[in-house]
């Protein structure tokens, strides 16, 4: 048997699957694809998350598309970041050029060009379906390990919100937090210290300085009501196949706070919401983090142990999670040792940094007798990657490098009317980007601070007006000096004594 032929069987051998399946497309050797020598991703296995990464323009949105709009067709709905914009595409066909055809004839089955039912959604005042949560849904655990708050200041948020449930305030927005922040130190100080204790003034004004700069990468827009259900996102269209919610990002790029304050938040709520699945046959959401390294980068110790506790748990859900970023060694090694998937797009080395980070990835996938794997990571052109992913039994899948189907929708952004005819076909932005402003607590802290000070000024009022109604009466009751003189008894004798000796 011919070295060919040995790579065929092995290839075709470790990627045969009984369930359905993803055809990313053909295995190569030598740098030449083998026709038919398929390379295919078991659905059953796409909840055990994954990662694709590369060097910039080697074709990683591709892959991430491919592998959203194949999901979409299987009925299996997809969430993902678009943070540089050029995803939107999914919602119209590819084209079918000389050059797509003659990539697929290598491969062996033929192009097809096919939309996808898409839907935008935004953080910020960007048009799309507003995501939104409320301060409250985040809880004190939460929200204290997105803000980087010591444990002292993590009890203060804990009481805070307490006093909040006992007293029945929502805390709907930043607004609201802020306004109990400040309460809690000046008019309902007294209040405060009788039933939980002291507070000092200068761990609140800590916290406080931690929001200012969350609201300042544009927190205080994510903050508040219509809070998103997540259940929206596994929407399933009239032809049975998966909805494609596509998160517009690109004006967050330099807000890393927000992202991962977002990111966060979003798998916390998916995690508490979604039924345990077991081991199912196919995942019920798919979720693609395009720029995986601002999450890690910007993330504290504390929030790196939240996310890699739900990287781990939220598998069970029957939720995959997949990380995109130049680098493997841009996400932690505890989250890497999660991943199921790796697509290996080609990584350059131009320093020695770079060599070392090769040599590195390298020793991330599983030996092969085909390949130099550091070699084959240096030659790989656009559209070819190394994959490697887990059989159907979850055991490794032989390293195959791969010549990619090409996307079979558009590998470009939408047109304006094209994305305004999108905007104009959600069902969500009805339901969503209606700003609602109900009373929470930063209306009644402010009506029952107003309240006290009417009370306090009447009451005031009422002593000032019982001091000068006692000071009158005062004033009158006591007798005039010449008056006094004149009726004096010494007085009178005198003037009679004068009066009797006159008559004499």
């Amino acid at each position: 048997m011919s070295n060919k032929e040995a790579f065929f069987s092995h290839i075709e051998k470790g990627y045969t699957t009984k369930g359905d399946f993803i055809n990313m497309g053909a295995a190569m050797l030598n740098g030449e694809p083998l026709t038919n020598a398929y390379v295919k991703i078991p659905l059953k296995t796409l909840n055990r998350h994954g990662l694709i990464a590369g060097a910039t323009g080697t074709g990683k949105t591709k892959t991430l598309q491919i592998l959203a709009e194949n999901l979409s067709e299987k009925g299996i709905p997809v969430l993902l970041m678009d943070l540089k914009g050029d995803l939107s595409g999914l919602a119209q066909p590819g084209d079918n050029n000389a050059k797509i055809q003659e990539r697929h004839q290598k491969i062996g089955f033929a192009y097809e060009a096919k939309k996808s039912p898409i839907d935008i959604l935004t953080l910020s005042q960007q048009n799309g379906v507003r995501l939104r949560a409320t301060v409250s849904e985040f809880g004190p655990v939460l929200l204290s390990r997105i803000l980087d708050l010591t444990d002292t200041q993590q009890g203060i948020v804990a009481v805070l919100f307490k006093y909040c449930d006992d007293k029945q305030l929502p805390l709907l927005d930043l607004k609201d937090f802020k306004k109990i922040l400040q309460y809690c130190t000046n008019e309902g100080k007294d209040e405060f210290q009788e039933s939980y204790g002291r507070i000092s003034t200068s761990s609140t004004g800590a916290i406080l300085r931690k929001i200012i700069e969350l609201e300042q990468q544009g927190a205080d827009l994510f903050f508040g009501e219509k809070s998103f259900e997540v259940d929206d996102l596994t929407r399933i269209d009239e032809n049975g196949r998966g909805i494609i919610n596509i998160v517009r990002l690109t004006d967050i790029q330099d807000k890393p706070k927000l992202f991962s304050t977002f990111m966060l938040s979003l798998l916390a709520e998916v995690y508490s919401s979604f039924p345990e699945q077991g081991d199912s046959d196919r995942p019920e959401l798919v979720i693609f983090i395009d720029e995986a390294h601002l999450i890690f980068n910007e993330a504290s110790d504390a929030l790196l142990d939240q996310i890699e506790s739900i990287v781990k748990l939220i598998r069970s859900k029957g939720i995959g999670l997949y990380f995109v970023t130049q680098n493997p060694t841009d996400i932690p090694n505890e989250v890497l040792a999660q991943l199921g998937l790796k697509i290996q797009h080609a990584l350059r080395a131009f320093t020695a940094k770079d060599r070392k980070a090769i040599k590195l990835t390298a020793e991330n996938y599983p030996i092969s007798e085909f390949y130099n794997t550091a070699e084959v990571l240096t030659s790989l052109g656009i559209g070819e990657a190394l994959i490697s992913a887990l059989d159907e039994k979850g055991r490794p899948t032989p390293l195959a490098a791969t010549m990619l189907r090409a996307p079979m929708s558009r590998m470009d952004i939408l047109t304006e009317s094209e994305l305004k005819q999108v905007l104009d076909n959600s069902k969500l932005i009805p339901k969503y980007n209606e700003t609602i402003d109900r009373e929470s607590a930063y209306e009644l802290l402010t009506e029952k601070i107003e309240k006290s000070q009417r009370e306090e000024a009447q009451q005031k009022a009422k002593e000032e007006q019982k001091r000068v109604k006692t000071s009158s009466s005062r004033k009158s009751t006591r007798m005039n000096p010449i008056v006094k003189v004149l009726t004096s008894a010494t007085f009178i004798r005198g003037v009679m004594g004068i009066l009797s000796k006159a008559i004499r």
